[in-house]
C-alpha cells in the first residue's frame, strides 16, 4: 500500500514492548501468523489446534482456545486464557465499538462503558435503549455485581485502565479478563483500523474482518501520491473562546496528509503527550490559518453546525479567513473518534475535497460543506 510506507515505517522503528515469545504453552506449536500491513500494537500467531497467541505492545498475551478444546495444562501466569466464544463483553473502549458494529457483532457486547447518549454509532444506541446492552458504569468505576451477574466473559478497555489500576486488578481477581486496546497508538490511521481483525479473531469473524479492512486499504491506494499543495486548517472553536486544533503528528492530521493536504499548524503540542488536542490563542490562530485553503471545523466535539452564520458567530475573526471568502469551509458531519472502521473511506473523501472532486449535488459521508 504505497503511501502508507513512511509511516509503517516509523511504527516500525519506534521500537516494540511486545514480550518474548511465551513458554509453557504445552505441546502447542506456532504455525503461522496474523498478516498485518499497518498495525504494530499487536500481533497473532497461530498455534497448531486451533489456539492462537495474541500479544499486546505492552499489555501483555492472551491465549484464545476455540471451543470444545482444552488449553494446554501448562500455561503459565503470564499468559490470559480466552475461552470462545467469548460472550458479554463489557466495553469501556468506546473506539472499538464501530468495529464490534462492523463485525455485526454487538449481541456479544451486552455491557457498556458509556451511556445511550454517548453513542453515536446507531445501533450501540438502539442496543442501551431496548436493554440488550446495559450501562455497566465508566471504566474507573465499573459494577461490578453486574458484571457479574451477566457473567462477563472479557472487559475491553482503554489505556485510560492505566490511571485507574486498582480497577484492572479488581476484575481479573473476579476472574474477569482484562485486554486494554492500544489502537490509538498505531502510527497509521489505517493501523487503528486494522484492529478490526483482532475482533473478528476473537470473535470468529476472521474473514469478514480481513475482508473489511481490505476495502478501506483500497480507499487508501487509489489516492494519488501527489501532494495538492492545499493547506488544511481543522479545529473548533471551544467554550473558552479559544480554536482547538489537533496537535503535530496526530492520526487526524496524518489523515490530511494521505489525503494529499498539509495541516496548516506546525510543530503544534507536544510529540510525545498522548493528548490530540491543543487550545491555541486566538492571535495565533488566526496568524497560522487566516490563509488555509480549506477549513474543516470539528462539528463532532462542538456540536451539530449547518451553516457558515453558525460558524461566523463563533468568532468575528473567523469572518477573515481565506477558506470562508471562498467557500472552502466544511464540518465533520459524524463523530470521527467513533468511525475508525471507515478510516480508508474518509481519507478519500477528504482528496476528494482538496482536490476539488465535489459539486453542490454531492453527498460525502463524513463531510458537509458549509454555506
Amino acid at each position: 500500500m504505497k503511501k502508507a510506507l513512511f509511516f509503517f515505517l516509523t511504527a516500525m522503528l519506534l521500537g516494540s514492548a511486545f514480550e518474548a515469545p511465551a513458554e509453557n504453552l504445552g505441546d502447542l506449536r506456532i504455525v503461522g501468523s496474523m498478516e498485518l500491513t499497518h498495525a504494530g500494537q499487536f500481533r497473532v500467531e497461530y498455534l497448531d489446534g486451533g489456539c492462537s497467541l495474541i500479544s499486546i505492545n505492552g499489555g501483555g498475551r492472551f491465549l484464545l482456545v476455540p471451543e470444545g478444546r482444552e488449553p494446554p495444562q501448562q500455561a503459565g501466569q503470564d499468559v490470559v486464557v480466552l475461552r470462545q466464544p467469548i460472550q458479554n463483553i463489557y466495553l469501556a473502549a468506546t473506539s472499538a465499538m464501530c468495529l464490534l458494529n462492523a463485525l455485526d457483532a454487538l449481541e456479544r457486547v451486552t455491557l457498556s462503558g458509556a451511556k445511550a447518549e454517548g453513542w453515536y454509532i446507531e445501533n450501540a444506541r438502539a442496543a442501551m435503549e431496548s436493554g440488550a446492552m446495559a450501562y455497566a458504569g465508566k471504566y474507573s468505576a465499573p459494577d461490578y455485581e453486574l458484571l457479574m451477574a451477566k457473567n462477563c466473559g472479557l472487559a475491553i478497555e482503554s489505556t485510560m485502565i492505566y490511571h485507574a489500576p486498582e480497577v484492572k486488578e479488581k476484575l481479573e481477581d473476579l476472574g474477569i479478563p482484562v485486554l486494554v486496546e492500544r489502537s490509538s497508538y498505531e502510527a497509521h490511521p489505517l493501523g487503528r483500523t486494522e484492529w478490526i481483525k483482532l475482533y473478528g479473531l476473537l470473535l470468529g469473524k476472521e474473514k469478514l474482518a480481513g475482508d473489511l479492512f481490505r476495502e478501506q486499504a483500497v480507499y487508501l491506494d487509489r489516492i494519488p501520491v501527489e501532494n495538492t499543495g492545499k493547506t488544511v486548517a481543522f479545529f473548533y472553536i471551544g467554550s473558552s473562546g479559544k480554536a482547538v486544533a489537533r496537535r503535530s503528528g496526530d492520526y487526524v492530521t496524518k489523515m490530511i496528509e494521505l489525503a494529499g493536504g498539509n495541516y496548516v499548524f506546525t510543530g503544534l503540542g507536544d510529540g510525545d503527550s498522548a493528548a490530540g488536542s491543543v487550545n491555541l490563542e486566538m492571535e495565533r490562530f488566526y496568524s497560522e490559518a487566516k490563509n488555509a485553503d480549506f477549513v474543516i471545523y470539528n462539528s463532532s466535539i462542538d456540536g451539530e453546525m449547518r451553516t457558515m452564520d453558525e460558524l461566523l458567530a463563533k468568532s468575528h475573526l473567523l469572518a477573515g479567513f481565506q477558506a470562508v471568502e471562498n467557500g472552502n469551509v466544511w464540518r465533520t458531519s459524524k463523530n470521527l473518534f467513533q468511525e475508525t472502521t471507515e478510516f480508508g473511506l474518509m481519507i478519500s473523501e477528504m482528496h476528494r475535497i482538496f482536490t476539488g472532486d465535489v459539486d453542490d449535488s454531492t453527498d460525502l459521508n463524513f463531510f458537509d460543506r458549509l454555506r
